[in-house]
């Protein structure tokens, strides 16, 4: 392939003049100033760490905390646990298993290992120096020269042992794109430092970024359908032109990238704003990459039209209604916890300061911000965050909400939250981060999460963990003689599903103090002898009572089973028609009808690379046709309960 030998001779060359020449400038002063006097979409100045305190009390010593590790180069990512770096920093490891990737032309590198528990992913999440951030926030907060040299000796290190397109951290055009955003924030946080003015490590920098988007601009993921990647590829595009700016190929950089933004978003996100990879993690990922470069253009003064604003709008509306009552999300399809440009210090699963972020951005109506502000506060500044902060709390919570294309359906108040996916298998039928997990559930009772979506745990470290994880048998749903909703492929597809549990008349109602979903589908209807599965979940959020209630028709004898997950510290007392279950100190109460029980053991994954064990209880049944009716409900209450189970479940 030609472009092994003309990629490193590009490298090479652009140093001196010749970088000068591509850049379009007289000088490296005089190009490292004009690149720092352009507008950047983030928060750039200096912050008094008092006015910080006030309007987001404690993000001062988190900044300071967090800066001390990367500082020391103590890292924890995707369950790795602590370890260090070292110096010189090693960019080419998973330091969970020693694994390394020793140089040569990055697209030619195989990086899967599907015959080894290795993950390509850690050397990756090294390399994007979102850890390093941390840093650059305490800069504007202290000024202090140490934090501009120890990003200055990363950069340096990284550049040595990452030459142009020459390791892993290549492989992926995703890298890249995702590198060059966090290093233009690096450059205008940092440029005016003492540490970053000698003109050597000033060139290597600024080559070194231009190399970036020339490789992005030359090698694109593009597909017949296009998910993350590709958006993240024209991000970074958008990014490196922006930056530059002035230079022909900048502008071709801008041009592209923007085009294919303005493409794909239609494409790979619902008029209903849900992305159609079928995950809150990757729903909130591909949020903040069409978000970032259109906050961007509004910098510089660019246009963003109105339908993407307006399809933006729609996503934070989504990424609203999917926050449980404590600020987290289900863990609905894939997570690997990646973010384009991580300011906040919040948990991974806490997406409150999303809608906040697109809509304070992008002249939305805006509300109130509950929950953790640092995003808001290193995006927009203290003026911003206060005003979210000072805005009246929500009246009534809003009613059930409904995303008939994404297939989610959200019954809730303002201590219950129920989520129900009842939609198509992602990637447009491909499966790609989507599990299977039609009708499951995920579901919050009187302001406790009870039944969990289990995650997704790891990647190509293990392909066997990778399918269990997304695997019917893992949710909280119905699985007919041990068959997967959507079969899976050859083991090694770790990204595709058959597409074959459609949806069936999946709706909410609301009576009363009653919410109620309705719908079904088609995933075991390819079986020999058909089943047709259909799944009614009310909620009453008055009593904090939940009915979920399965219907399986069949002409044969079949066997059936349902798994409901808790979270790991609960305990389960089974009897014969009933349960206790005790979470976070409070019980719950458990009745079903006419199913064999049993207590299991199971699994949920609170973040990438990491797992728990955790309870289940496990219900089976046999024969033609069956319905199984379980409630759950906070203790205190049984008769109730035993009546709502045995009433008639009304159909709207």
């Amino acid at each position: 392939m030609l472009e092994q030998v003309r990629a490193p001779r590009r490298s090479a060359r652009l140093r001196g003049d010749r970088l000068l020449a591509v850049l379009g400038a007289q000088s490296l002063d005089g190009v490292w100033s004009d690149l720092a006097s352009r507008p950047y979409p983030a928060w750039i100045a200096h912050l008094e760490p008092d006015l910080v305190e006030s309007v987001e009390p404690g993000e001062r010593a988190r900044v300071l905390e967090a800066a001390e590790r990367a500082l020391s180069r103590e890292l924890n990512l995707l369950g790795s646990e602590p370890f260090y770096l070292g110096r010189p920093a090693d960019w080419l490891t998973d330091p969970k298993t020693g694994r390394r990737w020793e140089p040569g032309w990055g697209r030619g590198i195989e990086y899967a290992n599907l015959d080894a528990p290795s993950d390509v992913k850690l050397p990756w999440e090294i390399s994007r120096l979102g850890w390093l951030v941390p840093a650059g926030q305490a800069y504007l907060l202290t000024g202090e020269e140490r934090y501009a040299k120890a990003a200055a000796e990363l950069l340096d290190e990284w550049i040595a042992a990452n030459p142009h397109a020459r390791t892993v951290n290549w492989a992926c055009t995703m890298e890249p794109a995702l590198r060059a955003i966090v290093w233009t924030w690096l450059f205008h946080v940092f440029h005016a430092s003492s540490a970053w003015a000698d003109p050597a490590f000033r060139e290597r920098f600024l080559a070194a970024l231009y190399l970036h988007g020339d490789y992005i601009s030359r090698h694109l993921e593009r597909s017949d359908v296009n998910g993350n990647h590709y958006t993240a590829d024209a991000t970074g595009l958008v990014f490196a032109g922006l930056f530059f700016g002035a230079s022909p190929a900048a502008r071709r950089w801008t041009d592209t990238g923007w085009a294919i933004l303005r493409a794909e978003l239609s494409r790979q996100v619902f008029p209903d704003g849900v992305d159609f990879e079928a995950s809150t993690a990757y729903h909130r990922l591909v949020a903040e990459l069409f978000l970032l470069p259109a906050l961007y253009r509004r910098a510089l003064g660019l246009d963003v039209a109105a339908p993407y604003r307006e399809r933006l709008f729609a996503m934070a509306h989504f990424a609203s209604a999917a926050v449980r009552p404590d600020g987290t999300v289900p863990h609905w399809g894939d997570e690997d916890d990646a973010r384009a440009l991580p300011l906040g210090g919040q948990v991974v699963d806490d997406h409150r300061y999303l809608p906040a972020v697109i809509r304070a951005g992008l002249g939305g109506a805006e509300e109130r911000l509950d929950g953790p502000g640092g995003e808001i506060l290193w995006l927009y500044g203290p003026d911003t965050l206060r005003r979210l902060r000072e805005k009246p709390a929500a009246g009534r919570p809003d009613p059930p909400s409904s995303f008939p294309h994404g297939g989610v359906y959200v019954l809730r108040s303002e201590r219950d939250h129920v989520f129900v996916d009842c939609g198509p298998v992602g990637l447009a039928g491909r499966g790609g981060h989507g599990h299977n997990d039609i009708t499951a559930i995920d579901a919050t009772l009187d302001g406790v999460p009870l039944l969990l979506d289990p995650g997704t745990f790891t990647y190509t470290a293990s392909p066997e963990w990778r399918n269990r994880f997304r695997s019917t048998a893992f949710h909280n749903a119905v699985q007919v003689d041990g068959h997967e909703l959507n079969r899976f492929g050859e083991p090694d597809h770790l990204w595709s599903l058959r597409d074959d549990a459609r949806p069936v008349d999946p709706g909410v109602t609301v009576e009363g103090v009653v919410q109620t979903f309705r719908g079904g589908h088609t995933g075991y209807r390819r079986l020999p002898d058909p089943v047709t599965v259909t799944r009614t979940v009310q909620l009453d959020v008055e009593q904090h009572r939940l009915l979920v209630l399965d219907e399986l028709d069949a002409h044969a004898e079949h066997e059936f089973s349902a798994r409901f997950t808790f979270p790991p510290a609960a305990s389960l007392d089974v009897g014969e028609d009933g349960a206790t279950i005790v979470v976070a100190d409070r019980d719950f109460e458990v009745r079903w009808s006419g199913w064999r029980a049993s207590a299991g053991r199971g699994w949920v994954s609170p973040s990438y690379g990491v797992k728990h064990e955790a309870t289940t209880l496990d219900l089976r049944a046999s024969g033609r046709a069956r319905r199984l009716a379980v409630v759950f409900a906070p203790a205190g209450d049984a008769s109730g309960l035993e009546a709502w189970l045995g009433a008639t479940v009304t159909v709207p």
